[in-house]
């Protein structure tokens, strides 16, 4: 009987402990901070939270920089992603195809200028949108500028399919300098293509000492600290093992 009361404690210490973890375990982490100067929030709500390097990205979460403030994110397949000073983007959806791989991975952003190196991942598992494009790659680099009323795509290397959003039409990116220039007037939506960009974020590579350069992402993980002992079991044991 002792025994059996035993284990039926044990299952119950483990179940309280899976359900407890759940919440936690919801948002998954998708990727690290690897570099962050001055205000880089996890935006959460009406509110935020600081992001410092070494700190996880979590699935389905937005991060935002403040004014003289930049971040680079490396996701999990090494993507990598440059946030230039009050810049916002979302993870709308990330699914794993292995654990250092996507099957899809959709990044929202949202507003400011943003650098994007592709990681492993298939490249049709990227997915990366702004108010008024839709952005395929292949193997690509790309700097992004999202305005209320702008975007602008410029292909630093690689190549890439940008389209409107509303039915403006494509042009393919497939030379470096290419840009596309995607502009929303009275409802109505363009884009043009042009090899000589009125802007790139090379500019911004300075706000951030390695804001522009690349990264694995094991590279940028930290050492996994040990679980420390929390006093529940004084012993180290349970029931007298």
């Amino acid at each position: 009987m002792i025994r059996r009361n035993c284990i039926l404690s044990v299952f119950a210490i483990l179940l309280l402990a899976g359900l407890e973890a759940a919440p936690a375990n919801a948002q998954a982490r998708v990727g690290e901070a690897a570099v962050i100067k001055n205000q880089v929030l996890r935006v959460t709500g009406s509110g935020g939270s600081q992001i410092n390097v070494g700190d996880a990205v979590l699935r389905d979460e937005t991060v935002h920089t403040g004014l003289d403030s930049a971040a680079r994110l490396v996701m999990s397949d090494s993507t990598n992603l440059s946030l230039g000073p009050n810049a916002t983007l979302k993870l709308d959806r990330t699914v794993f195809d292995g654990e250092n791989t996507y099957r899809a991975i959709a990044i929202r952003l949202t507003s400011g200028a943003f650098r994007f190196v592709t990681g492993h991942s298939e490249k049709t598992a990227y997915k990366i949108t702004t108010a008024l494009a839709t952005i395929g790659v292949r193997g690509t680099i790309l700097h992004v500028l999202s305005q209320k009323s702008q975007t602008i795509v410029g292909l630093e290397g690689g190549a890439a399919t940008v389209c409107a959003i509303g039915g403006g039409g494509c042009v393919e990116l497939t030379q470096a300098g290419d840009t596309a220039i995607i502009t929303s007037v009275a409802g109505k939506t363009t884009i043009q293509k042009t090899n000589s960009s009125p802007w790139t974020f090379a500019a911004t590579c300075g706000a951030a000492p390695g804001l522009c350069t690349t990264t694995q992402y094991a590279d940028a993980s930290p050492t996994v600290t040990p679980p420390v002992d929390d006093g529940s079991d004084p012993t180290g044991m349970l029931c007298g093992r």
